[in-house]
């Protein structure tokens, strides 16, 4: 492994692992400019970003902002006890263990071929308290005991979809009941205009939760292009302002709703409930080109 003035190189002959799992076709494609990260792609779909050397480092703008999230969730470097459904590389389950150590965590994750990719090819810290349950996400939050979390953090899709069971009142009520007095719950959320799924889920987090903020790239707000955009609610006041200067010093900026300009973004949207539950749109092909 060489360095260079500019900065690590990768390591030498390093090449894409390519291995079929139960969710598609996944690639693990070495960074050109960090010597042991790599990237996670699924079906053609940008996934998860992972330095090895350095699991505080987040390259994806999403994880960005869900990294200032669990930055803002507690005082710094308190061990957290976070949820992550949906787990990919496990970069931010990485990221916590590295800045929060002795955080206690729990990782659900459907596919369970994918899990035995990332554990061989991008090995855990054997001192993480990370654990890693193969199981739907509804069905793995089921068994977190009542109140245990700090945390419950979703990203989870299916071929570039959040699935239906995940965006309900119904699967609130269940993270609800894993977080503790004052527990967050943060979402990534993926949609394009005319922008119905966010402001269905901003309106049934609100169903649900006293408290929320939604950080998002402005075009994407502006309903010009497809993007994500990350959800946080809590029933305690969020850290807008804190949490506004983070997303606002980004590589790509972003802004933060919240309040009655959140309340209004949502345009009388109704709350989803599991009967009425869609999965989230899929992206224009475009968007990975």
């Amino acid at each position: 492994m060489g360095k260079s003035k500019g900065g690590r190189r990768r390591q030498a002959g390093a090449q894409p692992v390519v291995e079929s799992v139960d969710g598609g076709l996944a690639e693990l494609i070495p960074d050109r400019e960090r010597a042991r990260a790599w990237s996670l792609v699924i079906d053609g779909a940008p996934q998860s970003h992972v330095d090895l050397d350095d699991p505080a480092y987040l390259s994806f703008e999403y994880q960005r902002r869900l990294g200032h999230v669990i930055d803002l969730v507690a005082p710094p470097g308190r061990p957290l006890h976070a949820v992550h459904l949906g787990g990919g590389a496990l970069t931010l389950a990485r990221y916590i263990a590295a800045t929060r150590p002795r955080s206690t965590q729990q990782v659900v994750e459907r596919d369970g071929a994918l899990v035995q990719l990332v554990r061989r090819e991008l090995p855990l810290d054997p001192n993480a308290r990370i654990r890693v349950r193969s199981a739907d996400a509804r069905a793995g939050l089921a068994k977190v005991p009542d109140g245990w979390a700090d945390l419950v953090i979703t990203d989870v899709f299916s071929g570039a979809r959040t699935p239906a069971h995940l965006t309900s009142t119904e699967f609130l009520d269940d993270v609800r009941r894993a977080l503790g007095p004052g527990g967050v719950y943060a979402a990534n959320l993926a949609d394009g205009p005319p922008l119905a799924h966010l402001r269905g889920q901003i309106a049934t987090a609100a169903a649900r939760f006293e408290q929320l903020a939604l950080v998002a790239d402005p075009a994407v707000l502006r309903g010009k292009r497809f993007g994500n955009a990350v959800l946080v609610a809590s029933d305690r006041p969020l850290p807008v302002a804190e949490l506004t200067r983070l997303a606002a010093s980004d590589p790509h900026p972003a802004r933060v709703e919240h309040g009655r300009t959140l309340t209004d973004f949502t345009g009388g949207a109704a709350p989803v409930t599991d009967l009425a539950a869609v999965a989230s749109p899929a992206p224009p092909v475009s968007v990975f080109r």
